[in-house]
């Protein structure tokens, strides 16, 4: 029973990390409320704040995608409870995420810069994205990608069952809505600084290059299922002219 307890609550903390995270970078891509954003800080020559920033970038990467990955997990599986891996994963993401946010080093040099009507629609694209990401991870199972579904199976001594393979919603039109919608609130912005561009330019090459990874995951997993998925739907771009391809369709 404690040990049940201490999952539970191991589970619960990384939640709430990854909910503060969450709310921390809303503020940092927008520049809205928080003390240090995207374009706000401590001030750096562009040298140090180029080198800086991509370091901090690379770590979350490789953190992020590591750990991602089957072969890590079956290693970790040595050493954590099944109930706790998604929730490690999580509260290590949750930590180099904020690590990023304290050490980020603002290039504040204006690329281009928008008022009015235009300001507006981008801003509202901005958030649009963050509500696409968000809602996306809801329409799969928000709290088995967070940990918390499988620390409740562990406090029930309950079997952790396997995820079945589903395509609600968004998931119809695009393969991958979460990184779609991080993509839109990365790059629409009124005014897109030097920092910006640079943040928004190293997460879109990243989120590329991860997406095969899973991909390649997904179709080990899943099989003819999900190679089928693939061809009828797109992997981040929907799908707007044309007719819609058969399951026979070259990719």
């Amino acid at each position: 029973m404690v040990s049940r307890f201490l999952i539970l609550l191991y589970a619960l903390v990384s939640y709430t990390l990854f909910t503060l995270s969450f709310l921390y970078a809303l503020g940092f891509v927008g520049n809205y409320v928080v003390p240090k954003s995207i374009d706000v800080g401590n001030p750096a020559n562009a040298s140090e704040a180029i080198v800086v920033d991509l370091l901090l970038m690379s770590l979350f990467a490789i953190q992020h995608s590591v750990m991602a990955r089957p072969g890590f997990k079956r290693w970790s599986a040595r050493l954590l409870a099944p109930a706790c891996q998604r929730s490690t994963y999580v509260l290590l993401s949750s930590l180099v995420l904020l690590l990023l946010f304290w050490q980020w080093r603002p290039i504040p040099t204006v690329i281009w810069q928008t008022d009015g009507l235009v300001a507006w629609l981008l801003i509202s694209v901005h958030w649009l994205g963050w509500l696409i990401a968000f809602a996306s991870t809801h329409m799969i199972d928000h709290f088995d990608l967070f940990g918390l579904r499988q620390a409740v199976a562990a406090w029930r001594g309950a079997k952790i069952s396997g995820q079945s393979f589903r395509t609600p919603l968004l998931y119809k039109i695009v393969r991958h809505p979460i990184m779609l919608g991080f993509l839109l609130a990365f790059w629409a912005t009124p005014e897109m600084t030097s920092g910006h561009l640079l943040f928004a330019l190293a997460n879109t090459a990243y989120i590329l290059v991860a997406l095969q990874f899973e991909e390649r995951d997904l179709i080990a997993e899943f099989g003819a299922t999900y190679q089928n998925y693939r061809r009828r739907v797109p992997m981040l771009l929907p799908r707007l002219f044309g007719r819609r391809q058969t399951e026979s369709a070259p990719r």
